[in-house]
């Protein structure tokens, strides 16, 4: 190769004819069978080593992600494999687009909100009042600004999420509690007082916090989130593969019971 060859710098992988390489170790010496998944997937996202301790909350949140049942993700899935059960690709990537403000995009959402709002402030507070103060304004504004408050509330677990005592009992002993999940329980104790509404915090948005608090990036959440959830949306096709299939009778109740109306009528003043 010439001198003059413009180069592509990275940090992650390369490879050439005879070894593979990740983050400057080799992979097949280094890596392979030494360390997990999850251990290698936060440093290739982070370029840092995680301590122990970040290593365990970030393998608790890809467990309490990867799956919730037969969510809109998981049915678009094994929907996308009926229809093209060629193109497993397919049905994952169907699943994981549909990762949004409602499902599975959660996470990033809480996270936001909350480094928005420890990002004004100069000092942490150092006492339950001081927390739920800071909450409280921020639930306000968020209110205040015609914006939902995300991490409250679940279409299922509305009497509280339980991945949330997990979640913060592996954080803490794991020495990882930091702002964003200090702040985050601290809006799950002043929501009702402020918005009038009891919504229970739900585990997305504390495995946001988490994440934040290990030192994820606010704007990589989201990609986290559908890490973990690719793993479950695998096992939702692997029982389509099985013969468990779902998708198939989804799509005949459906169809037999699809009826035709008239559409409605135009508004007055509408051509």
């Amino acid at each position: 190769m010439s001198s003059d060859h413009p180069t592509y710098p990275t940090s992650l992988g390369v490879s050439d004819l005879h070894t593979i390489s990740l983050m400057g170790q080799d992979l097949s010496a280094d890596l392979i069978g030494k360390v997990s998944f999850g251990h290698l997937a936060y440093r290739l996202i982070t370029l840092q080593e995680p301590t122990e301790g970040q290593a365990r909350v970030f393998e608790a949140v890809l467990v309490a992600l990867a799956d919730h049942g037969f969510t809109p993700t998981a049915i678009s899935a094994r929907m996308t494999y009926l229809s093209a059960p060629e193109s497993i690709q397919g049905a994952l990537a169907s699943g994981l687009l549909g990762g949004g403000s409602r499902f599975l995009g959660v996470s990033e959402d809480t996270g936001r909100f909350l480094a928005d709002a420890l990002a004004g402030v100069e000092e942490l507070p150092t006492t339950t009042e001081g927390w739920d103060e800071l909450a409280a304004d921020a639930v306000r504004r968020q209110r205040a600004a015609g914006r939902f408050v995300p991490g409250l509330g679940h279409h299922l677990h509305k009497q509280g999420d339980p991945r949330i005592a997990a979640l913060y009992g592996v954080a803490h002993e794991a020495g990882q509690v930091g702002p964003h999940l200090a702040l985050f329980e601290a809006v799950g104790r002043v929501a009702e007082e402020v918005t009038g509404k009891a919504l229970p915090l739900n585990g997305a948005g504390a495995c946001g916090a988490a994440l934040a608090d290990i030192g994820i990036p606010v704007e990589l959440l989201r990609g986290v989130v559908l890490l973990a959830r690719c793993a479950g949306l695998l096992g939702h096709i692997a029982e389509e593969v099985r013969g468990n299939h779902v998708a198939a009778d989804v799509f005949a109740d459906v169809e037999r019971h699809a009826v035709y109306v008239d559409p409605p009528a135009p508004a007055r003043g509408e051509a």
